[in-house]
């Protein structure tokens, strides 16, 4: 494949605290050239939800003419990150009768339909079907059902949905900044494709992306997600107790936070200080070091104490021996990956997206695992596009035919 006719996609990470756009060639081996780049401080959302229509429209415009000008190509779609708290999971149950006796793809795309096929309400649309693992007339554990011979194929499901309105007031931002919406992915699931291993998917992990107004959980067991949940707290709360604690602005406390803040406060020494300028002052004030983690490592805490009480809440705490991945930008705080193997008693390291090629000068930092993982997420959809779109001719004309699968992908089916 010559590099005029490699693909070129592009991904919209739409956070709270900013918004990237990545423009990227796929080559060989599936690896990213990274084209063009877009990061614009984020406007109009809270806790990844938008509030201001007009102001996120505006920086998701901005991102997009960055990531334009430094790729020379017009963005006119892409995968778009989703989080905040309207979005939740439930698991399901479908089934399928197989047709001539050796299940093909059609038979797969047949029972995880049926497994769609859930009561939820009105004002919620499913973003994800996601298999977690099936059964052949009634033997489980099965992983790879194509080609094997049965009557009957079930398979369990993790079913994720968002509000409605929520959905459509992002994918009016993006529209209104000139580009189509190809497809929502989970924040937890585009960051785990970036920074994820293939052991530690089958051994049983969580991936924790801490972002600045959410924090988003996903866990692997068996090489599939098996449960997710986003939660309205994350990096900008901490930020926030700086503020009140040591009378400082928003834009201080950050740049404080990210200088000289710490997760755990016994690290710090006491003799340690630095000066700022608190809010309405004129003049320099000296300030501890150890004041600042003592506020931080609190928050920290109470973070983490809520990512354990949803992964008890699960049922899957005793399934995850290849401990935890911390992404996001606030898991670049010094500490905390030692602070998280305390309180979680398990494996901890903090990733970013790697195997880059191009301008990726910024992109080597967990902040952007979501929008790095996008791109691999894009990869996905469109290796399966073909398959899903001959089994949905085959539904309305019987008479079509298509090449069987014999690598089923399982991670998704939009």
């Amino acid at each position: 494949m010559s590099t005029q006719d490699a693909p070129i996609i592009v991904g919209i990470d739409v956070g709270t605290t900013k918004i990237c756009t990545l423009v990227a060639r796929v080559e060989a081996n599936n690896k990213f050239r990274i084209l063009g780049v877009g990061i614009e401080p984020s406007r109009g959302l809270r806790k990844g939800v938008v509030v201001d229509i007009a102001s996120t429209s505006k920086a998701i415009k901005r991102s997009i003419d960055k990531a334009e000008r430094t790729s020379g190509l017009e963005i006119t779609s892409a995968q778009v990150s989703l989080a905040g708290s309207h979005v939740s999971s439930i698991n399901s149950h479908g089934a399928s009768g197989v047709t001539g006796g050796v299940i093909d793809q059609q038979d797969v795309f047949r029972a995880l339909d049926a497994a769609k096929a859930v009561s939820i309400p009105h004002n919620r649309d499913i973003v994800h079907v996601i298999q977690r693992g099936f059964s052949v007339d009634g033997q489980d554990g099965i992983h790879k059902p194509i080609g094997m011979h049965g009557y009957r194929l079930e398979v369990e499901a993790h079913i994720i949905t968002a509000a409605s309105t929520s959905l459509d007031n992002l994918e009016q931002c993006v529209n209104t900044a000139g580009a189509e919406v190809e497809a929502f992915v989970l924040n937890p699931l585009a960051s785990a494709e970036a920074v994820l291993t293939e052991t530690e998917r089958e051994m049983g992990v969580v991936v924790c992306d801490i972002g600045g107004g959410t924090t988003d959980i996903a866990i692997y067991i068996n090489g599939d997600v098996w449960h997710t949940m986003v939660m309205g707290i994350g990096g900008n709360l901490i930020t926030s107790d700086i503020t009140h604690g040591l009378r400082l602005s928003i834009e201080q406390a950050e740049k404080i936070k990210i200088q000289y803040g710490h997760a755990i406060r016994s690290e710090v020494s006491e003799d340690d200080v630095f000066q700022m300028r608190p809010f309405g002052d004129e003049t320099l004030k000296e300030y501890r070091r150890r004041d600042l983690a003592l506020i931080i490592e609190a928050r920290v805490e109470e973070l983490f104490s809520y990512v354990i009480q949803e992964i008890k809440r699960s049922g899957y705490d005793g399934l995850l021996p290849a401990g935890m991945v911390l992404t996001g930008g606030s898991s670049s705080l010094p500490g905390i990956s030692q602070f998280a193997r305390k309180m979680f008693n398990l494996p901890v390291r903090v990733a970013q997206p790697d195997n880059l090629q191009g301008m990726t000068d910024q992109l080597h930092d967990p902040a952007f695992a979501t929008s790095v993982g996008l791109l691999e997420w894009t990869v996905l959809m469109n290796t399966i596009s073909y398959e899903k779109d001959s089994y949905r001719k085959q539904i309305h004309q019987e008479n079509i035919s298509w090449n069987k699968v014999s690598n089923f992908l399982r991670r998704l089916l939009p």
